[in-house]
């Protein structure tokens, strides 16, 4: 972990260099400008360290949240700042390769302040649309859905990340927000927290005013593995009423139909709390309408052909800072809506919440409500 924690300290203070270098040096700026531009990137890369010892529970996020606010915040400004100088890097050797050299310092002396503005201003943006989730409807058309089950509805709640920043303010809000639109089910994809259980439980709390007539279920998701603490948050979550499905399934009847919800743990699962897709499908009639909640989209590519007939995940967070969303494809079959993974249909939340920084560029978060209806 010392290797670790030593390995991020210096890629941040890497990134600090070199933005120093494109916004301080390399215009050319008077010394006072060059040292208040050190200053500011050098709180900046304290503060994001910080952030990160709050994040994995090093330090207590309690009477903290406002330096793990800052950190990551910073950390986004960071990152579009990295974006804004690496294109005026470009102009500015364009303007070079055209034979025009003495261009160069009028382009960055211009260009410099304009990537600052646009990185401030992205980010200020971005806070703006993670802060508060929407409801997305989206209807869901099966023709194996029984009769009695056409209407169900299902409000899936994914990536709250609660803990170093978002207390249970936070997580209230989502609950009233569920809860307003009287779905029959509610699932909790998985990432519901960042922490250790002694520390930030208590964000968690509001998810007990959760109301469902046919239950409120929970998987594990990435980051319950991560705080190395996953079977203890899992206690936790069924201590607030809520059924955990550890790679299993319970029927849901309605009327004299039944619906079969199922879980199974993240892909990052190892031992007793690996994914098994059997397991979780074990009893289940091949008749039977099938859901499957699977805190990872991939997940899909193992239910192939097992006769479940709808997939709801998370995780991808839809990218959450533009242009991560062109990446997410490089480890997950979809990004975010309802699609096809092979013959399984997956719904993808975008998430409510946000990892690291509080913040997301062109990917609102959202809570999907999902209504199922016959063909």
């Amino acid at each position: 972990m010392s290797f670790f924690v030593a390995a991020v300290a210096a890629l941040l203070a890497l990134l600090t260099y070199l933005l120093h270098r494109r916004l301080a040096l390399a215009p050319g700026w008077p010394a006072p400008v060059r040292g208040t531009v050190a200053v500011v990137l050098a709180l900046g890369w304290a503060a994001t360290l910080c952030a990160l010892a709050i994040q994995s529970g090093v330090i207590d996020p309690r009477g903290a949240r406002w330096l793990a606010w800052a950190g990551m915040t910073w950390l986004a400004v960071s990152w579009y700042l990295l974006l804004g100088v690496m294109l005026l890097g470009i102009v500015a050797l364009a303007t070079r390769l055209a034979g025009q050299p003495n261009a160069r310092r009028s382009v960055l002396r211009i260009g410099t302040p304009l990537v600052v503005a646009a990185a401030l201003g992205t980010t200020a943006y971005g806070l703006h649309e993670a802060s508060a989730p929407t409801v997305t409807p989206v209807t869901v058309t099966d023709t194996d859905l029984p009769a009695e089950l056409d209407g169900l509805r299902i409000a899936l709640v994914t990536d709250l990340h609660v803990g170093p920043i978002r207390d249970a303010g936070f997580t209230r809000r989502v609950v009233d927000q569920v809860n307003a639109q009287r779905p029959d089910v509610v699932v909790l994809g998985g990432d519901l927290i960042d922490g250790k259980v002694g520390q930030v439980s208590d964000a968690l709390a509001p998810l007990a005013d959760l109301e469902a007539p046919l239950g409120v279920f929970a998987v594990s998701g990435n980051h319950e593995f991560i705080s190395q603490e996953a079977d203890a948050w899992m206690d936790h979550w069924e201590s607030l009423g809520i059924d955990v499905l550890r790679n299993e399934n319970v029927a849901l009847t309605r009327g004299s139909a039944t619906l079969r919800m199922a879980g199974i743990h993240d892909v990052t699962g190892r031992g007793p709390d690996a994914p098994n897709l059997d397991q979780a499908l074990s009893g289940v009639p091949a008749s039977a309408f099938t859901v499957l909640a699977a805190h990872q989209p991939k997940a899909a590519d193992s239910a192939q052909g097992r006769g479940v007939d709808l997939q709801l995940s998370g995780h991808t967070h839809g990218g959450q800072l533009w242009p991560f969303r062109y990446a997410v494809l490089l480890q997950q079959p979809v990004i975010d809506g309802l699609d096809a993974v092979g013959a399984v249909p997956v719904l993808t939340s975008r998430g409510a919440g946000a990892w690291g920084p509080p913040v997301r560029v062109l990917a609102p978060p959202e809570i999907p409500v999902i209504t199922l209806r016959t063909g």
